[in-house]
């Protein structure tokens, strides 16, 4: 309810009752009728009148005025709350005339205030105080704006009423949500707490430095309880020590003070640069609260302290020369770095001290420095007194505020050790780690240097690889691989000594360059030198292995004059020299580049070879020598290409074991050999298997025993009419896939025979654990029985081998009726060659062995 005006105030005159008065008293003063004293003192009265309501009008304009000029809205308003007055700004404001507003209560405003809303304003002003409060008012367009008003008491027209200033916010609110996107977009962290340390706002960089959660509360995250606080010597600090803390004591900026903060729970360290603010009230001489900014320092700390631990282990020295005396000072460390006594007090004297080249490099950048004010900073070598070397990094510049450059200051560090392990680690980088001799990038880089200087251009290169090491590091494994390549190294050097430059190119490859100049044979004699080495046998773990060497030689500039020309060249030399046999030494020609590009020729054919169809298959039986029955067909691939002709499977087998192709050829040859074995049976003829050799990459390469299952199934054929010949080098690849890739092609049913048995490394310890069927004499002990006795042993000794593990056996190369007939006497029962018959293709052996009731 509103609060009524006391009955005994009454209401001032008005300006019409004043002019009424007036001209009554004028009427009056000029009336005959009355005495002549009465109208003097009537027209006294009249002046007096005029003079008051003159000084009256004087004083309403000035209060107008100065009502008027207040920037900001004020109001006089009547004790129960009804608008008495609005100032010009105040229209300004509320973007209405003056009449709309005086006369009507407050609520025409502030539409939004509460019904009691007079009530705490009317209890502030009778104690004699000042009313504030924060509201939204309301324009003359319906639009809303916020204010805070301060509301005092007076008398206003002899009447008790309330003047009212409104401050408009909306600039200081949009400065303020300004001042707050400012504060959550800093990286450095924020924080403000109140006179009690009590933390009533952080942003998010303070969240996220200090590891406090988004859900989580600061005050409860930053417990004394859980954090230890240090200076920036490890110290800890009591709370009243804390910068803000300290702030709020003192009532000054604390700047820029290191604090240490350990987390006890998650055990982490981290270093703080704070800056505390005090922030008093208005017109108050105490801190109402703190606002702390912050950075995470942690790793700065870290490495300052590093930096100081350095400095003191870097033995770095000063020194200063004044230039117009040639006087120069060093420091006892930069004395000791540069090692003389008496220590040089010129500049002369120290340059003395360095190499000849190093001197003028130092004494030119010297001069740069005090003629153009450069600043210098050189690595320079020199020599002690006693003779040792060092190597000393000068750093140096004009003295600030020198203008003419007079005075030099700077460092001397001793770099010497680090100069050292440069040096090492260059070396390292040119090494081969395994045999010490240079790398492939050390020696292309030399290789490339002498090419390009006339005077050492005439060389030669030899490409030596060696023969059979991949099967000796399968066989005995990479340790004992790695030690004989370091073995072969050293006869290398050996037999090279300071004739020539020696690099490990890759795995069993070394390279040689020499001089040609002044011994143009020097390059085979060399290579006949490393042939004449490798004579002797290789003794690792108790046993012997003869390597020999493949050697391919290319001189400059006749087979090259660049590296990768000049190298190509002696690797297609030391690939001849292999095809002649291997443990030789061959030359580059051009008819070996003839044949190089022969190759590139035959392996762009090969790769089609497959879709163009081009191979073909021709089968060579395997006979029962005690009757003459075909136990079955071995499949033989032959190449029919249009613009090469017929192809033997020794000039492209090999390559495509190196290319890779040979995985699509054998997958061809598995599904035509499985597809005739179809055939011959729907003809009825008596061919119990089909034999397909498989390569060692396409055991490698692919799930093997799929793909049989697949073309088993595709054809519609038993595993047992599949015979799967694997040379000796499956059996030394990784053990265990073989083991479960035998497994299960056993499983299949497929019949697993070892082919040429005895011609490589034969590991006798994965033959017995495999599950294969059989085993085939190699053609090569086969030819020789019976005159000749290393032979007939050999055939004897596997023979011995497949009958004790119970391994059937199938000789190879029988080609005369003495090598059946000792066969047989040895117990071999089975074998092809040409005795019995060739290769043939399908329908020449449906030919010779007809079905029956069709011959």
């Amino acid at each position: 309810m509103k609060q009524r005006t006391p009955a005994q105030e009454t209401a001032p005159p008005t300006p019409a009752d004043a002019k009424s008065t007036l001209a009554a008293l004028h009427e009056a003063a000029h009336d005959r009728a009355l005495p002549a004293t009465t109208r003097e003192l009537l027209l006294q009265a009249h002046q007096a009148l005029t003079h008051s309501l003159r000084e009256c009008e004087a004083e309403r304009e000035r209060y107008r005025t100065l009502f008027d000029a207040v920037p900001d809205p004020v109001s006089i308003i009547a004790w129960d709350g009804t608008v008495l007055d609005l100032n010009k700004a105040g229209m300004n404001a509320y973007r209405r005339p003056r009449e709309e507003i005086v006369g009507q209560p407050i609520e025409t405003l502030n539409p939004d205030l509460p019904q009691d809303h007079m009530v705490p304003v009317w209890e502030t002003l009778n104690r004699g105080d000042t009313y504030v409060v924060e509201v939204t008012n309301m324009r003359g367009d319906g639009t809303r704006f916020p204010v805070e008003v301060h509301t005092a008491g007076l008398t206003f027209d002899g009447r008790k009423a309330m003047v009212a200033v409104a401050r408009d916010l909306s600039s200081r609110h949009t400065a303020e949500l300004r001042y707050r996107e400012l504060m959550e977009a800093m990286d450095r962290g924020i924080v403000v707490q109140d006179a009690d340390l009590q933390i009533t706002y952080a942003n998010v960089a303070a969240m996220k430095i200090l590891g406090v959660g988004e859900d989580d509360l600061m005050n409860d995250a930053m417990r004394g309880e859980q954090w230890l606080v240090v200076d920036e010597h490890g110290r800890e600090l009591p709370s009243d020590r804390y910068p803000s803390a300290r702030a709020l004591q003192s009532g000054r900026i604390i700047e820029s003070t290191v604090v240490g903060l350990y987390h006890r729970t998650r055990q982490q360290l981290m270093w703080l640069t704070v800056t505390c603010v005090p922030q008093f009230p208005a017109g108050g001489d105490k801190p109402q609260q703190v606002l702390s900014l912050f950075s995470d320092v942690t790793r700065l700390k870290r490495d300052s302290t590093l930096f100081d631990r350095a400095q003191s282990m870097a033995h770095i020295g000063g020194w200063e020369w004044d230039v117009t005396p040639d006087r120069l000072y060093l420091t006892e460390e930069a004395q000791r770095i540069l090692g003389h006594r008496p220590a040089p007090d010129t500049i002369e004297g120290m340059l003395a001290c360095l190499r000849v080249d190093d001197r003028d490099r130092l004494r030119a950048s010297l001069g740069q420095a005090i003629s153009f004010g450069r600043n210098l900073d050189l690595e320079v070598q020199g020599h002690r007194a006693d003779g040792r070397s060092f190597w000393v990094r000068v750093i140096g510049e004009a003295e600030a505020g020198d203008p003419i450059n007079t005075r030099l200051t700077g460092t001397l560090q001793d770099i010497t050790e680090r100069k050292h392990d440069e040096e090492t680690l260059r070396v390292q980088a040119r090494s081969d780690p395994l045999t010490g001799l240079l790398n492939r990038d050390a020696v292309l880089a030399e290789l490339e240097s002498r090419l390009d200087d006339p005077l050492r251009s005439q060389l030669a290169v030899l490409y030596v690889d060696l023969d059979r090491f991949k099967v000796v590091n399968d066989v005995l494994g990479h340790a004992a691989g790695d030690r004989l390549l370091a073995s072969a190294a050293r006869r290398i050097q050996r037999a090279i000594g300071n004739e020539g430059l020696i690099a490990r190119f890759g795995g069993d490859e070394f390279l040689i360059l020499c001089d040609t100049g002044n011994d143009p044979s020097r390059p085979e004699r060399l290579a006949d030198a490393i042939l004449e080495i490798f004579g002797d046998s290789f003794r690792l773990d108790g046993e012997e292995f003869s390597i020999t060497a493949s050697i391919g030689i290319a001189q400059a500039p006749l087979d090259g004059v660049r590296s990768q020309q000049l190298i190509q060249s002696a690797d297609v030399a030391m690939y001849d020299s292999k095809r002649r046999g291997r443990n030789g030494w061959q030359t580059f020609t051009p008819e070996l580049a003839e044949q190089q590009l022969h190759r590139l020729q035959l392996e762009t054919h090969l790769r089609r070879a497959v879709n163009n169809d081009e191979f073909h298959l021709v089968y060579q039986p395997q006979i029962d020598m005690r009757n003459g029955d075909v136990v079955a067909a071995e499949a033989l691939i032959r190449w029919r290409n249009h613009s090469l002709g017929e192809i033997r499977p020794d000039k492209f087998i090999d390559h495509a074991e190196t290319t890779g192709d040979i995985v699509g050829i054998g997958d061809w040859v598995l599904n035509e050999a499985c597809r005739q074995m179809r055939e011959w049976q729907d003809a009825g003829l008596k061919i119990p298997r089909v034999a397909v050799n498989v390569s060692y990459r396409q055991f490698l390469g692919e799930d093997l025993a799929s793909t049989v299952a697949a073309v088993l199934a595709e054809y519609g054929l038993p595993g047992h009419a599949l015979e799967l010949e694997f040379t000796e080098r499956v059996l030394i690849e990784d053990a265990p896939d073989t083991l479960r890739t035998f497994a299960a092609l056993r499983q299949l049913g497929v019949i697993l025979t070892i082919d040429d048995f005895g011609e490589g490394y034969s590991a006798l310890n994965y033959l017995r654990r495999l599950p294969i069927h059989g085993l085939k004499l190699s053609q090569l002990f086969v030819q020789g029985v019976p005159e000749v006795q290393s032979d007939v042993a050999i055939c004897q000794a596997v023979t011995g081998i497949a009958r004790s593990l119970g391994l059937a056996l199938v000789a190879e190369g029988v080609e005369t009726a003495q090598h059946r007939d000792f066969l047989l006497g040895l117990g071999v029962h089975v074998g092809q060659g040409f005795l019995f018959a060739p290769g043939m293709t399908p329908e020449e052996l449906r030919e010779r062995y007809p079905a029956p009731g069709m011959a």
